[in-house]
This record gives C-alpha cells, sequence and structure tokens, in this order.
C-alpha cells in the first residue's frame, strides 16, 4: 500500500481493500457519533504520553491543540447538519487521527496512536459515550417521576376501579396506581446507577490484548482525567466483553417495558367506553377516513417501541454469544443497537413528560364504573371486616362468596344492601356448616345471647356480627387510609425523586 492509504493497518497490505468489502467492514458511518468520546479519550491519553516521557511535552501540547480544535470543527458541521464522512476512513478513530496528522505533519501527529489500540480505544469511548447517557436518562427519568407526583397530588381523593385480571378487583385510590408507576421508574433509576457503577473503569491502556510493551505508561492517570472511578485490571477482559453495554440496554428495555404498560391502560382508559382520563389533543391524531376519531397514537407507538428495544437486546446477547477471546470484529456492530436504544428512550421519556403534564383524569367516571360493577368492588372490604372481627379469614370469604352469589341471583347491589336482605341471606340462603356454627356459639356471652346462637345461628349472625355499623362501613367506596391525605406518600417519593438527583450530581461533579 503506498503512504497515502487512509487505513491505519494499510501497510501490511499489496492490495487496496475491495470497494464492496470496504463498504461492508466499515462502521464511520453509524460510530462518527462517538467523536466528542474519541477525542477526549485522545487527549487523556497524549497527555500520559508527554507525562510518561514517550511524546515531548511541546509535541503533546501541539497534537492536543489539534485534537480539540477539530472537535469544535466537528461540533459546528453537527449542529449544521454537515457531518456526513466519506467512508473510506473506515471509522471514527481513523478519521480523527487522520486529521490530527493533516493539521500538525506525519512526524508528529502519529504518535497519537502511541501504546494504545483501537481495541482499547473504542471500549473507552463507549464506556463514556453510555456515561453521559445515564446522565442524561437519569434526568429525564426524574421529570417524569416530578410529574407523576404532581399528578399524584392534583387527583390524590379520586377513587377509581382497581383491577386484577382486567376484572374490577376493589377501589384504590388514583394516587396509589399513578404512583406504582413511579416506583417503577425510580427502579429503573436505581439499575442505571448500578450500571454506571460497574462500568466505571478505563480499558485504555489494554492495547490490542494483555497491554503493551511499554514499561513507562500511566494508566491510573488516563482513569483519573477521564473520570473513572479506576482502570479495568484484567488487560485480556478490558478488550474482550460488552457486558456493559448489554446491561446499559437491558435497563433501557426496563424503562420501554414499564413505559409500555402505562401506555396500554391509557389506550384502555382513553376509549369512551371506559372514558377515565383524557389527553391533550397534541398528543393525539386523527382518522383521514373517520372524522369523529381521537387516536392515541403517542402511547401506542410508545408501546410499539419497547419491541425495538427487546430487539436490540436480543442482538446484542446474540453478537456476543460465544465469541473466542477476545476481541473479535462481531463487536462493531454492538453500536448501532445502543444508539437506537439511548436515542429511542430519551425521545420517549420527553414525550411522556409533556404528555403526563396534561393529563385529565374522569373522577365521575371512574365512580361510575365501580357501582356499576354490581357493587362488588366492595366484597374484598367486608372479607377484611369480618376478619378483623374474630371470624377466620377462610369462613369470612366462604361467607361473602355466597352473600355475592346472593345478589347476583337477587339482581341486588352489594352497594345497596338493607338488613333485610341480610336478614333473608342468612336465614333462608345460606347454611352455616356444623364447625361455623360451634364457632359462633364459642364466640357468643353466656346465657341468652349464647342460647339464641344455638337456637338460631342465623339470627344470632345478622344481630351479633352484621348490624348498622357493618352496612355502614362495607357497603361505603370510601377508602380507610393510614395516611388519608396521602401526604406522607408524596414526602417520601418527593425525597427519593431528589435522592436521585443527588445521586447522578455525586457521580458526575
Amino acid at each position: 500500500m503506498t503512504q497515502k492509504s487512509f487505513k491505519l493497518w494499510g501497510g501490511r497490505f499489496h492490495k487496496p481493500a475491495d470497494k464492496l468489502a470496504e463498504e461492508f467492514t466499515e462502521s464511520i458511518s453509524f460510530d462518527s457519533r462517538l467523536y466528542r468520546h474519541d477525542i477526549l479519550g485522545s487527549v487523556a491519553h497524549v497527555k500520559m504520553l508527554s507525562k510518561c516521557g514517550l511524546v515531548p511535552k511541546n509535541e503533546a501540547v501541539r497534537i492536543v491543540s489539534a485534537l480539540r480544535g477539530l472537535e469544535k470543527e466537528i461540533s459546528k458541521r453537527v449542529k449544521a447538519g454537515r457531518f456526513k464522512l466519506d467512508k473510506k476512513y473506515e471509522d471514527i478513530h481513523t478519521y480523527i487521527e487522520k486529521k490530527v496528522i493533516e493539521k500538525v505533519g506525519d512526524a508528529i501527529g502519529s504518535k497519537i496512536h502511541t501504546a494504545r489500540s483501537r481495541n482499547d480505544q473504542v471500549s473507552v469511548d463507549l464506556r463514556l459515550y453510555i456515561k453521559d447517557e445515564i446522565r442524561e436518562i437519569l434526568l429525564l427519568l426524574s421529570g417524569v417521576c416530578n410529574v407523576i407526583l404532581d399528578n399524584a397530588k392534583k387527583y390524590r381523593d379520586v377513587l377509581m376501579p382497581g383491577y386484577t385480571h382486567m376484572q374490577v378487583a376493589k377501589p384504590i385510590y388514583f394516587r396509589d396506581y399513578i404512583l406504582a408507576y413511579f416506583e417503577m421508574f425510580y427502579r429503573d433509576s436505581q439499575r442505571l446507577l448500578d450500571c454506571l457503577k460497574r462500568m466505571d473503569f478505563s480499558p485504555l491502556g489494554a492495547g490490542a490484548i494483555g497491554g503493551t510493551f511499554y514499561k513507562k505508561t500511566d494508566r491510573a492517570s488516563v482513569a483519573r482525567y477521564l473520570g473513572f472511578s479506576g482502570v479495568v485490571s484484567n488487560t485480556v477482559d478490558a478488550v474482550s466483553d460488552r457486558d456493559f453495554v448489554i446491561e446499559f440496554i437491558f435497563d433501557l428495555a426496563m424503562i420501554t417495558l414499564h413505559i409500555s404498560r402505562i401506555s396500554e391502560d391509557f389506550v384502555i382508559w382513553l376509549n369512551p367506553q371506559f372514558g377515565f382520563i383524557s389527553l391533550d389533543e397534541s398528543f393525539m391524531t386523527g382518522s383521514s377516513i373517520l372524522p369523529q376519531k381521537k387516536n392515541p397514537d403517542v402511547c401506542e407507538i410508545a408501546r410499539a417501541k419497547t419491541g425495538r428495544l427487546y430487539g436490540n437486546l436480543m442482538t446484542l446477547l446474540t453478537l456476543m454469544k460465544g465469541l473466542p477471546l477476545s476481541y473479535n470484529r462481531d463487536m462493531q456492530e454492538d453500536k448501532p443497537p445502543l444508539f437506537d436504544s439511548a436515542d429511542t428512550v430519551k425521545s420517549t421519556l420527553r414525550i411522556y413528560t409533556k404528555m403526563l403534564e396534561k393529563l385529565g383524569v374522569n373522577k365521575q367516571k371512574m365512580l361510575e364504573v365501580l357501582v356499576e360493577a354490581s357493587g362488588y368492588a366492595v366484597a374484598p372490604k367486608m372479607v377484611d371486616y369480618l376478619a378483623e372481627k374474630g371470624f377466620s379469614l377462610r369462613k369470612a370469604h366462604g361467607f361473602v362468596s355466597n352473600l355475592v352469589k346472593y345478589c347476583e341471583a337477587k339482581k341486588i347491589n352489594l352497594l345497596s344492601l338493607k338488613r333485610p336482605d341480610l336478614a333473608d341471606f342468612v336465614n333462608n340462603f345460606y347454611k352455616p356448616d356444623k364447625g361455623f356454627v360451634g364457632y359462633l356459639v364459642g364466640r357468643s356471652k353466656a346465657g341468652s345471647a349464647r342460647k339464641a346462637a344455638e337456637s338460631a345461628p342465623g339470627q344470632y349472625l345478622l344481630e351479633e356480627w352484621f348490624n348498622e355499623k357493618f352496612l355502614k362501613e362495607c357497603t361505603s367506596l370510601s377508602l380507610p387510609a393510614v395516611d388519608k391525605n396521602g401526604d406522607r406518600q408524596f414526602k417520601d417519593v418527593s425525597e427519593r425523586i431528589r435522592g436521585i438527583m443527588n445521586e447522578t450530581s455525586a457521580y458526575y461533579k
């Protein structure tokens, strides 16, 4: 190859690369977005070379100056939408090195790659990139969490049907529903922070594999300059694995999983047959043929994008499966799914923050559904009431189950039960077993009450257990709560959101 070759490895070959092979193996079309991180890593590396006497200080100053000037030039081109690189450069590492050589000459510029391989170079670029992405995503997550908290406060007293198996289970507070997603996003933030702790080590100095033959290098100083917690101790592992990329994409996939669930809820609830919520129409779309439609496309697309994250995760897992140590060119394909995952999650979090700011909740519609569900949503409350009064849980459950069947047969709503209904149920419909009667007799007082229980267990049950207090407490949709107004809950959530911000700041100070 001639001296004009754009390949860093061109001197080994007699023939130029086939054009199809060159196009097939290039990565500059997608890894060019790593230019900032590649330049930062190169600056740190050159400073270390100068400190260790491998590059004269005056030459190191010129190289660093060229790198920083190049970063400004590229940034301007990116901002103007004019940063498209020729594939002849192969990758961003080659492009930057060649441009530095153009600026300071080959005799000085070519020293930039002393004691370094593209294997450890790309690994540090990816780690720096992911660190930046984690910071941005953590900030976006905290923004979503703050909007969720605002909605919980705004609708703190709203009752809604809580669902299991998509069937009405019991009344719950809307604040508890929406704050369930805060808990999910909070755990997502903790996973990202954990991922950061594991990947926060510099691989530079590992070379192609197993380190370099230079006696005077200082990996630790490079790590400190770049803001890493330390160095990857094993120089084979440093260039061999992409587990930190896989873990990061998994964490992002979990975020989109949680977004897909709230998206599904919203899609269902926006249906007029539910009508639980409303979204600002700026986040809805229409139909080209159905003039009445307002479609929840943002929610649907967010739900669909989860599949992209799952696909990206499987791509990385499959890519790394069975690869022999150490570096293999297969690993070049880690970047498209990585970049796509980060971009997808950031755009989704941004739009969800804005959309949730304008969320409306239809309190009356939610209440109507609770009532329309034949009042059976209060059945769990009845079981708990009886258990608190001394019934065994199973006896209470069996009793209320039969009461529900009675109501279905009589077309009576649990919410509208009266004493005559209970009397009819206890004396004519429900037949307590002997063990149950014995339990009631044992719980009764001596004398007339005991005789009444023995002779007429149904009437005793009605008078002693199903009194007016039962009807008052159990046929109401109001919810007894330890923290009635949610104030302590809101305070805890607010403190944990601040905790996310504080932990993020501690890592990136």
